[in-house]
């Protein structure tokens, strides 16, 4: 059963000891790193999406997007709209809510293959039809969707529109589509807390990275070791 709790998005699920709520680990989900390469941001920011799902090895998943405002609250924290383009497509939304509850339905399917290419590469399996498939279409749309502009002595995509309710996804899908060529795709890696589910780029040499985050997945092991062993 997926938890649909807005006041209380889980990223590293229950935390150990005296607290009795799960706790969203607000600034790891939020943080885009700066003057570190773009297919970096790429991967943070696909992740992040991924990671909108949190405990999945769990009975009970926590849903983050819980909606269209919540799929936008995201992107406007991964810096992929801004808050003047947040708020138009708020309002959209508002004008057309069957569509922008599909395109909400559209954004999680694409979030779960994402999902199922990333066990794939963990595991080292390949990835299933169905999971191509679907972000193949995903990706197809994010390009056939954009337009090319100069920035910054380069050449960056951009949506073609705008105020388009599916925007979001496309952005994401463009971060995808550069993420899937990137040798960052093979670091991929599943924290190893048995109640997270969130997913790392492992950039450590010996690819030793465990835990999605140390401070809360790291540091709940070593305690539970702890107490094992007096």
């Amino acid at each position: 059963m997926v938890t649909h709790d807005r006041s209380e998005w889980v990223t590293c699920q229950i935390i150990f000891g005296g607290y009795s709520e799960p706790v969203y680990n607000q600034a790891m989900a939020t943080q885009v790193r700066q003057a570190v390469p773009a297919e970096a941001v790429d991967a943070e920011r696909v992740l992040s999406f991924i990671n909108t799902l949190s405990a999945r090895p769990t009975d009970t998943p926590v849903e983050r997007l819980v909606s269209y405002d919540a799929l936008v609250k995201w992107a406007e924290e991964q810096r992929l709209i801004s808050a003047a383009a947040g708020e138009r497509l708020v309002a959209e939304a508002r004008k057309h809510p069957q569509q922008a509850a599909a395109v909400l339905g559209r954004a999680k399917a694409f979030r779960e293959a994402l999902n199922g290419l990333a066990a794939a590469v963990d595991t080292g399996k390949p990835p299933g039809t169905d999971v191509l498939r679907t972000i193949g279409a995903c990706l197809s749309l994010a390009y056939a969707n954009a337009r090319l502009v100069p920035h910054e002595g380069t050449l960056q995509w951009v949506a073609s529109a705008e105020d388009d309710l599916e925007r979001i996804v496309w952005e994401v899908g463009r971060a995808a589509g550069r993420l899937v060529i990137s040798p960052r795709l093979a670091r991929l890696r599943a924290c190893a807390a048995d109640d997270c589910g969130w997913w790392f780029v492992d950039e450590t040499k010996n690819r030793s990275r465990r835990w999605c985050d140390m401070k809360l997945c790291g540091n709940r092991a070593k305690i539970r070791r702890f107490r094992a062993k007096s």
